[in-house]
């Protein structure tokens, strides 16, 4: 039985080589949302990890929607120039590997440490700015209350995220993603737990996907039509009174309306102290009841740990892509070996074909097994 995982899917016009996915991992090493040498070798080495499709991490589209100083953005730019020239570096080896950006707004969770410094909010000797969000209510305790937006805000916010998407269509990125999940921005306007508001911006489900929505057609209007244009989205807060997979298929519904090609199915983050049942694959049914319900290509992320899995859950019909996250930073030639257990094929750069070459592997597996 031949793999699912690597046969090609098609987002639009982008032709994807293959169905995995470098899901997007903040790094928090920019320099006032400006990538550098990091980025360089990250991305680049992403690139010819033999996924079908990698995706930039959260990227700022202002500067106090950053979560922490060191994350990205393309707001400025600077930002666009840096971002261009990784980008161009990663493209040189990668092959058939496409590219795509995730764009975001972190909200009330923004102004906080890297998660190596604690990731607690920033003190005002620290550098800490006046998060936003849409209702003055706090992530946590020991967090400071966000800025509600003003309703004139909220037509600049919508702004920035057409100049971001304006930016990235320049760089030459192949897919956009918008980010609505994890109890950022979007997120927060979704959920009843962080939005309180009683204008139409809060209250009422319609209410709720107002902003978002009004982001996704923002968006979709000033791409090029053959660019596929996603959300990744937290299906469930995991919590009574929150945010739910039957809201999440209305949202993803609506946003397929207005132009949206896929959803990657997330979850959590709105809210601390929630009790998530996490294990292999725990998401999964998340990405299939979206795919059911809305018909909208998915793709399942969270603790999927291998190649036959992976390959399962799309034989299944659970989603249409697989996201990888952490195993691709532990092993950056994630989709090599996938498709090495799968008796597939896939991609990488010219360069290392000794380490891919049939004679190498009956070696290196005979010597395994004296």
């Amino acid at each position: 039985m031949s793999s699912l995982l690597f046969t090609p899917i098609n987002l639009r016009d982008v032709a994807l080589a293959n169905r995995l996915v470098v899901a997007p991992m903040c790094q928090y090493s920019a320099d006032d949302g400006t990538v550098g040498e990091w980025h360089q070798q990250h991305l680049a080495q992403l690139g010819y990890s033999g996924a079908g499709l990698v995706v930039v991490e959260a990227t700022a589209v202002e500067r106090r929607g950053r979560i922490t100083h060191g994350c990205t953005g393309l707001y400025s730019d600077e930002n666009e120039a840096a971002l261009a020239q990784a980008l161009a570096i990663a493209r040189r080896w990668a092959g058939a590997t496409q590219f795509g950006i995730q764009l975001a707004h972190a909200g009330r969770k923004a102004s906080c440490r890297r998660p190596w410094e604690s990731g607690a909010p920033l003190t005002a000797e620290e550098g800490a700015w006046q998060a936003i969000a849409p209702s003055a209510l706090a992530f946590a305790d020991n967090w400071p209350a966000p800025h509600a937006l003003l309703r004139d805000e909220i037509e600049h916010l919508i702004a920035a995220w057409v100049a971001a998407a304006q930016r990235a269509v320049r760089i030459g990125f192949d897919v956009i993603e918008l980010h609505c999940a994890h109890g950022y921005l979007n997120h927060e306007f979704l959920s009843p737990l962080a939005n309180k508001r009683t204008d139409e911006f809060g209250g009422s489900l319609e209410n709720r996907m107002r902003l978002p929505l009004a982001i996704v057609a923002a968006v979709r209007a000033v791409l090029p039509e053959s660019m596929p244009l996603g959300l990744r989205v937290s299906a469930t807060d995991w919590i009574d009174g929150g945010w739910d997979i039957k809201q999440t298929c209305a949202f993803v519904g609506a946003a397929k309306a207005l132009g949206a090609d896929f959803a990657c199915a997330s979850s959590g983050g709105i809210v601390g102290g929630v009790t998530v049942p996490v294990s292999s694959g725990y998401q999964v049914p998340l990405a299939a009841e979206i795919k059911r319900a809305t018909g909208i290509a998915t793709r399942a992320v969270g603790l999927i740990n291998d190649a036959q899995q992976a390959d399962t859950i799309l034989r299944d019909g659970q989603a249409d892509m697989i996201a990888i996250a952490r195993g691709f930073l532990d092993d950056p030639r994630w989709g090599w070996h996938a498709a090495d257990a799968l008796g597939a094929t896939t991609h990488g750069p010219i360069q290392y074909a000794l380490a891919r070459s049939a004679g190498w592997r009956k070696y290196r597996d005979a010597s395994h097994q004296i």
